[in-house]
Formats: C-alpha cells, sequence, structure tokens
C-alpha cells in the first residue's frame, strides 16, 4: 500500500510561529518583530522547497513571504495594517486564480488518487 504524502505547509508554519512565540516568552531575544518576520520568509521558502511549485504551494508560500514583507514594513517604516491587509487579500486573491492554471501542476497527492 501506498501511503498519503500529506503537505508541509501546517507543520512548518506551526514551526515558525511556535517556535518565535516560545522564544519570546522566553525572553531569549529581544527583537521579537525581527525573528517573526524571517521566520515567516523562512517557512515560505521551506515551504516551496519541500512541495515545488504546485497549485498549494503557489498561494501558500508566496503568502508567508509577503506577510513576513508586510510585518517588516509595519515595524520598520510605519506602514500600517489598513494599508497592508487589504494588499494581502489582493494578493491572496491574485494568486489564488493563479494556481486555477492549467500551467500549475496539482499536489502529488491529489495527481496520486486519479
Amino acid at each position: 500500500m501506498l501511503e498519503k504524502k500529506r503537505s508541509a505547509v501546517l507543520p512548518v508554519v506551526l514551526i515558525a510561529v511556535g517556535g518565535g512565540w516560545l522564544i519570546n516568552e522566553l525572553q531569549l531575544m529581544p527583537q521579537m518583530g525581527t525573528l517573526i518576520i524571517l521566520g515567516l520568509i523562512a517557512a515560505g521558502v521551506a515551504v516551496l522547497a519541500l512541495e515545488g511549485i504546485n497549485k498549494s504551494s503557489v498561494v501558500t508560500a508566496p503568502m508567508l513571504i509577503a506577510t513576513g514583507f508586510a510585518l517588516y514594513l509595519k515595524d520598520y517604516h510605519g506602514v500600517g495594517l489598513k494599508l497592508s491587509i487589504p494588499a494581502l487579500m489582493v494578493l491572496a486573491g491574485l494568486l489564488m486564480l493563479l494556481a486555477r492554471s492549467s500551467h500549475i501542476a496539482d499536489r502529488a497527492e491529489q495527481s496520486a488518487q486519479e
């Protein structure tokens, strides 16, 4: 029997967010904002590295990276959430439309079921 491959997105996000939160609570890192920003960007890159480009990762990875970038702009350049959140929503919509393209491969577990 073939075991189903599961998406690595949720574990990577949980590790990034939980690790950042834990370091903050233990007060081990004074610049928590920087760690969260780097964690989100690293999680996005990790999703692409682990899953490759498919209908799921083409949305998830750029959204993680863009969220990290939006937090960077908020923390270091004063760009408010009133601008960042709508911009992230537009990006999410565009990426979801892109994922519907026939040029983007299905996830491996979906292809194996067919």
